[in-house]
């Protein structure tokens, strides 16, 4: 009997080891999601990254550098029209050479890559199982692959490869509701900066011709001058920001609301109907984007979001309009 006890004894005690050192990795997988976080704003690097979707792909040249002034980054489209996106703390420039345009603007709902994941884990972990998938090589440089599963159908899975040596995120993978691969990104060159040197913080440009600027942008939308909200969020989700802008070929301002869950990002749009606008309604997919449209008390909803079709859904069928007296 003395020895039956002693048994289960060890045998309690190995499974509490285990299940300490199994909890003791996912920490450590949130860990190196962290240090990638910081990494990307943080480190001063220049590199080449290709984004892919479908049989579409892109190459962009990323410049981005953080001396304790600020950060700075620049992005230059290899591919097709030309096009180049600067960006100071929140605060984003695109310049568009071919319709000789610069548009002002600030940063709002997805960051962009590499510096894709929230400074701060918690959301994730509440929608997301981490997982390490041991180590590859990307662009000749080691980096640990996680996974992120998320734990409902309302979200995409992901895949990243963080750098072994300096935590930079390498690569990231859209996954479908199947595991199969939707869109990715990823360096094909990166090097990291040393010095101050800010003469790359500067577009290409034509002296001889005039640029024209536009500086009015979406503006903030006050939540007592709309008279609809979005309830019932899925799980994970809250709103990151709201505004209202006019649309070329539209007599009267769009509303849109956006929703994030730390990483996913879904817009709501909202508009009046005008006499004689034939609405949209049903789904649509265009390769890691789902959008679903519907007409609710006279108003045109739209539903766009990197999230499966259940997300789009929720959230359109969500959107309430208030009673007004």
């Amino acid at each position: 009997m003395l020895k039956k006890q002693i048994f289960i004894g060890f045998v309690i005690g190995l499974l509490s080891l285990f299940s300490g050192t199994l909890f003791a990795l996912q920490e450590d997988v949130w860990l190196m999601l962290q240090k990638a976080s910081q990494a990307a704003r943080e480190l001063s690097y220049k590199g080449v990254f290709v984004y892919q979707s479908g049989n579409a792909s892109k190459s962009v040249q990323l410049t981005h550098m953080n001396y304790g002034q600020g950060e700075y980054a620049r992005m230059v489209v290899l591919d097709g029209a030309p096009r180049e996106v600067f960006s100071q703390g929140s605060d984003v420039v695109i310049f568009s050479p071919k319709n000789e345009k610069i548009m002002i603007e600030k940063k709002r709902g997805q960051n962009m890559f590499p510096a894709l994941l929230p400074s701060n884990m918690d959301a994730l972990k509440a929608s997301y199982q981490a997982q390490n998938n041991g180590t590859e090589r990307i662009g000749g440089r080691d980096a640990f692959v996680v996974s992120l599963t998320p734990k409902d159908q309302m979200r995409y899975g992901y895949k990243f490869w963080v750098d072994k040596e300096f935590g930079l995120l390498l690569k990231t993978m859209t996954l479908g509701e199947r595991g199969d691969a939707l869109e990715q990104i990823g360096f094909s060159q990166l090097t990291l900066m040393d010095g101050q040197n800010m003469d790359w913080f500067k577009p290409k440009f034509d002296p001889s011709k005039s640029y024209v600027m536009d500086q009015e942008g979406p503006a903030k939308a006050s939540s007592s001058d709309m008279d609809w909200d979005v309830t019932q969020l899925p799980s994970g989700y809250r709103k990151v920001d709201q505004v209202k802008q006019s649309v070329q070929g539209k007599g009267l301002p769009v509303t849109q609301m956006i929703f994030s869950d730390g990483l996913a990002s879904i817009s709501v749009f909202v508009e009046p109907l005008g006499k004689g606008v034939i609405p949209k309604i049903g789904h649509t997919v265009v390769g890691a984007t789902n959008f679903f449209a519907l007409v609710n008390e006279g108003h045109q909803v739209m539903v766009i979001g990197e999230v499966p079709e259940a997300a789009v859904t929720q959230f359109a069928n969500a959107v309430s309009f208030k009673n007004k007296k």
